[in-house]
């Protein structure tokens, strides 16, 4: 195979940035003319914007997105010993903050066809001290959250959406309703990491809600505890995304969804080049959910996923797996509760996952090269 004289990225900031270049330049200029760094017009206008594109009542920008889980589950009023589910197979994050927080980690298995977690798990794991559900939107698509939403009200849960990887993904009930990715539980919460479908060009987050009471909480939190200046009525953190970041994204969400369409056609090139290989399983759409791809993950079945992933590496495309370890297998979530086996999705996944280039400049040349690169080896 000849080289590409273009060099393929894992994400591709550079080319995009190249198209949005005057837009994003004179946005940033302006908060420098204007020095307004911190809570500026930038900020709220970006959180005014984002609340119309999800049709959602409040949006709280924070710092990043492991802050937004930290201050919702604050405001939430959870408590040491409570317990929180959440996925097994997951970015570390999210058990992170239920750690910090002196909360208890409940991990379930998910379902192998979507990544996505398993309700029937969710429902054998809740207990008397079970206070909240943390469902991942993983990869770019909704969990059940019909289900899962269900199961909440049934035993009277707190239902936290990490919707840091399907941002603009949209859920559609069995009734026909639809509501965009994080708008459907009790709060949602986004990370705006750089390489994000909605990325800024440093570390943000935010959280959204329709519960005003909760959004002010949130804010409170999220400032020092203080509603007032210097008028502290609960313990809080430092979290806020700056303005700069929030100028940015302002631009970049005027094209998300132009961002999704396109991760949605590399996506398509890929499933018709691995279409009906035995040892390849391309990512399952669900009916309720649309996808944006945050990551376009394959399972591989009787293939060496190092010698591959080495050998792409040699013919400089970069791939990468998400995720090696298994949360319960981590040595600081080890727990007396599980053992190596309680996990089998979970733990297979790991072991047969690789993701493979996925971002808005992906063009059909590098497609092809990928995917011939792939189907060569296998």
């Amino acid at each position: 195979m000849e080289r590409l004289m273009q060099k393929i990225q894992m994400v591709d900031l550079k080319g995009q940035y190249k198209k949005i270049k005057t837009e994003v330049d004179a946005a940033i200029q302006n908060v420098i003319d204007t020095a307004a760094f911190i809570n500026g017009p930038e900020v709220k206008n970006f959180a005014a914007e984002l609340e119309h594109y999800l049709d959602v009542k409040h949006v709280v920008p924070c710092a990043n997105g492991t802050d937004a889980l930290q201050i919702a589950m604050m405001a939430l009023g959870l408590r040491p010993g409570d317990e929180v589910i959440t996925a097994d197979f997951t970015y570390v994050a999210t058990a992170e903050v239920i750690a910090l927080l002196g909360l208890k980690p409940v991990l379930v298995d998910v379902y192998p066809e979507t990544f996505d977690i398993d309700v029937s798990a969710i429902e054998k794991a809740i207990t008397p001290k079970t206070k909240a559900i943390v469902p991942v939107h993983l990869f770019g698509q909704c969990a059940d959250m019909e289900k899962i939403m269900a199961l909440a009200s049934k035993h009277k849960l707190f239902v936290i959406e990490d919707v840091a990887q399907a941002i603009g993904s949209d859920y559609t009930f069995s009734d026909g309703r639809k509501k965009k990715a994080g708008t459907i539980g009790t709060i949602g919460c986004t990370s705006f990491f750089p390489s994000k479908n909605l990325g800024c060009y440093g570390d943000g987050g935010a959280l959204y809600t329709n519960d005003e009471h909760l959004a002010r909480t949130c804010r409170t939190v999220a400032n020092h505890g203080q509603s007032v200046q210097y008028v502290h009525d609960s313990i809080g953190i430092n979290s806020r995304l700056d303005s700069i970041q929030a100028a940015v994204l302002r631009i970049k969400l005027k094209h998300l969804d132009e961002y999704a369409a396109a991760r949605n056609q590399a996506a398509l090139f890929y499933d018709k080049a691995f279409s009906g290989h035995p040892r390849i399983k391309t990512p399952v759409r669900v009916k309720h959910s649309t996808h944006v791809f945050h990551q376009y993950t394959l399972q591989l079945q009787g293939v060496d996923r190092a010698q591959l992933k080495e050998r792409l590496s040699a013919r400089d495309i970069p791939a990468m797996i998400y995720y090696p370890i298994p949360l319960h297998l981590q040595k600081a979530y080890q727990d007396v509760r599980y053992k190596k086996g309680d996990f089998p999705v979970t733990e297979n996944l790991c072991n047969s996952v690789l993701s493979l280039p996925m971002h808005t400049e992906l063009n059909s040349e590098m497609l092809k090269y990928i995917t011939d690169a792939v189907l060569e080896f296998i």
